[in-house]
């Protein structure tokens, strides 16, 4: 078992996304020794046609679920996100009861949405209720690796879309109350999330502590991409060091490499 055994690691893929493009991280944390849960959000990994039902508050509720279920086999739970898993851990560990020890957020989407599709969508939900993943500017495999696929829906539920966008404003606000700490971890060439989401997340969060990592050779789906091995190796080490720590310690800057910020408190 091993003492990181009692660690439990909760990885939450993005929109229209499925585990695959976190299965090869989880398989690498769960050979490291920890507790590793990877489950499929509702409505995702099958067809789009089965996520049409599907609305955010589905899968923040499922997102929660999981991790107290891992809380009861586990000393400590950590959350890590990809695109919409991203939002949806800071969602889950800054607005909940659930007791969540850290999150690690990899890409994920904060901030609105823009362009007339957006502005739109209320509307055109209404009379389309599937439109191409393109026209939602998701950008399909959006990976630097050649032949690597994420799997993910080529077309998007309107609705489903719709409801994560709205939740957006209510989660920014979340953020001043974030309790855990908290690694932002952002490709700078990312064709589907900007980076200005990951930037926005290092303003709005306050917390106890707060770290950046800039992934310097990956797209969107960084856990796919050159950077797997450095996203690994940070996930490790962010999970050890939790473990380790009492929870109001700093991040040691020590141990940083130099795309990393170190941690501040509310305030600094």
């Amino acid at each position: 078992m091993g003492q990181r055994a009692r660690t439990g690691l909760l990885l939450v893929h993005g929109f229209t996304g499925s585990p695959v493009s976190l299965r090869p991280l989880a398989e690498l944390l769960a050979a490291r020794g920890f507790a590793v849960d990877l489950p499929r959000l509702p409505g995702h990994g099958t067809s789009w046609r089965e996520m049409l039902p599907t609305r955010y508050d589905d899968w923040r509720a499922y997102v929660e679920r999981r991790a107290i279920a891992l809380a009861e086999r586990a000393d400590r739970v950590l959350l890590v996100g990809l695109s919409m898993g991203g939002t949806l851990s800071l969602d889950v560990a800054s607005g909940t009861a659930a007791k969540i020890a850290g999150v690690v957020t990899i890409n994920a989407q904060i901030l609105d949405r823009t362009g007339i599709v957006v502005k739109l969508g209320p509307f055109l939900e209404k009379i389309l209720p599937v439109v191409p993943a393109a026209v939602a500017g998701l950008t399909a495999n959006d990976i630097a690796k050649p032949d690597v696929s994420e799997q993910a829906f080529g077309w998007v539920p309107s609705a489903a879309g719709n409801s994560l966008l709205r939740a957006l404003p209510r989660i920014r606000e979340q953020l001043a109350r974030m309790p855990c700490p908290v690694l932002v971890m952002y490709s700078r060439n990312d064709h589907s999330v900007p980076p200005a989401n990951s930037k926005a997340l290092l303003e709005l969060i306050r917390g106890p502590e707060l770290s950046e990592l800039v992934l310097e050779r990956s797209y969107h789906v960084a856990t796919l991409d050159y950077d797997q091995p450095l996203i690994e190796e940070r996930v490790t080490a962010f999970a050890d060091r939790l473990s380790a720590a009492p929870s109001t310690g700093f991040f040691d800057a020590s141990t940083a490499s130099s795309h990393d910020v170190p941690a501040r408190r509310a305030g600094d």
